[in-house]
């Protein structure tokens, strides 16, 4: 008797596993969802939902050979609705299969939609369970319906091309890398507030097709950034201010400046030299005095001499141009502060969140009045800046045909 309570236990035990099974969905019913754009519908209140799916068939190279291909590695759908929810309910109605969104790389939405308001988009998309929390998230000032159905790049599937955007962007460091995680957490937060990337279509792309027609297919840009006071977006930032920006938020490991030679910031020969920053020390220490909130920072870079123009060698010109590379971040650090403190009024910078890590008591007075605090800190810059050349090239780069110059 005692064996049989056993294996009846036992049984019991292992019978959910034997409904492994249950529920499953095979590849061949699923409308793969690779990117998603949200516009203004057609009437007041309603928002329009494209959906760009994938063709498994056509996206393996097999054009023409599964029936009823079309040799497109996408299909782009489109529904309007009362909601996110019954919009895109509503691309059931055009869709053959049932839409998958556990595989969406990117969220586009339209700037007009932005400046409106994006909390039933977090909502939704922290709230469903099919939606992953990696998925980035970008505004745009064109159709965003446009943005995700362009076939781009050199990727099969767009939605992958844009993924792979924000993935190797940080070589760009132009834009931020906000995905539903990221934004969740700054809409959140008691003192940050929301950024996103901008991302915009430019003609630039050359057809293989008709090489003379230089521009004449799109290609998808990512640079700028998008500002949020709480679920609404205020404006924009530019690449440099963007570039600024990054060194609040997050660990900027390489980017390019260009500076004039030296003793030629003024005059009409355009000759310039790239400096490769490699390696940041960022640092943002809070001060709290007299009731007055400040903030220190403080930027050390080390860059490579990568390309140069310049007539002298690096060792020539080397304190020159440390003096022109600490100018240039500092106006740039400084512009991105005082768009941030004066034109927008909104603390995307994260310093209420460092504040509140050192001062934690006074940060409990401040916080319900911390929009005028921040505008009203002072915030200090201090750039250093070390250039070295990565190869032992130090000397100009020049021709002594005829001779040597006199």
């Amino acid at each position: 008797m005692r064996n049989k309570i056993k294996r009846l236990i036992i049984f019991l035990l292992l019978f959910p596993l034997l409904a492994g099974c249950m529920g499953k969905r095979e590849i061949d019913d699923l409308a793969i969802v690779t990117a998603v754009g949200f516009d203004q519908g057609g009437e007041n209140g309603k928002v329009r939902i494209t959906a760009q799916i994938v063709r498994p068939a056509d996206a393996r190279g097999q054009t023409g050979a599964p029936s009823g291909g079309t040799g497109e590695p996408i299909y782009s759908i489109t529904a309007e609705g009362e909601s996110i929810m019954s919009a895109m309910r509503n691309l059931g109605r055009f869709s053959s299969r049932r839409v998958f969104w556990a595989q969406n790389f990117i969220i586009a939405i339209n700037e007009k939609v932005a400046r409106e308001g994006i909390t039933d988009i977090i909502d939704f998309f922290t709230r469903n369970h099919e939606t992953r929390m990696e998925t980035w998230v970008v505004v745009t000032p064109d159709n965003a319906g446009k943005l995700v159905s362009t076939v781009t790049g050199l990727e099969v599937i767009p939605g992958s091309a844009l993924d792979k955007l924000f993935r190797y962007n940080e070589i760009v460091a132009e834009a931020p890398r906000t995905n539903i995680m990221r934004l969740e957490e700054s809409y959140l937060s008691e003192s940050t507030q929301p950024i996103l990337a901008r991302m915009k279509l430019r003609n630039r792309e050359i057809s293989n097709k008709k090489p003379e027609e230089f521009g004449s297919i799109n290609q998808v840009e990512l640079s700028g950034t998008a500002v949020f006071k709480r679920d609404k977006m205020v404006g924009w930032l530019t690449p440099l201010e963007s570039r600024g920006m990054l060194f609040f938020i997050e660990n900027v490991q390489s980017a390019v400046v260009v500076l004039p030679c030296p003793g030629l910031e003024n005059s009409e020969e355009k000759k310039k030299v790239s400096i490769e920053l490699k390696s940041q020390k960022f640092a943002v220490t809070p001060r709290y005095e007299a009731g007055r909130v400040e903030f220190d920072v403080k930027l050390v870079t080390y860059g490579d001499m990568v390309e140069s123009a310049c007539d002298e060698s690096l060792d020539k010109m080397k304190s020159t141009l440390e003096q022109a590379l600490e100018k240039e971040l500092t106006s740039e650090i400084n512009s991105v502060v005082q768009k941030a403190q004066k034109q927008y009024k909104a603390d995307f910078l994260k310093l209420g969140e460092v504040f509140n890590n050192k001062f934690p008591a006074e940060w409990k007075k401040l916080k319900g009045n911390w929009e005028s605090e921040f505008t009203q800190a002072k915030v200090n810059v201090k750039i250093e800046a070390h250039i070295n050349s990565p190869v032992l090239l130090v000397k100009p780069t020049k021709s002594w045909k005829g001779g040597p110059k006199k």
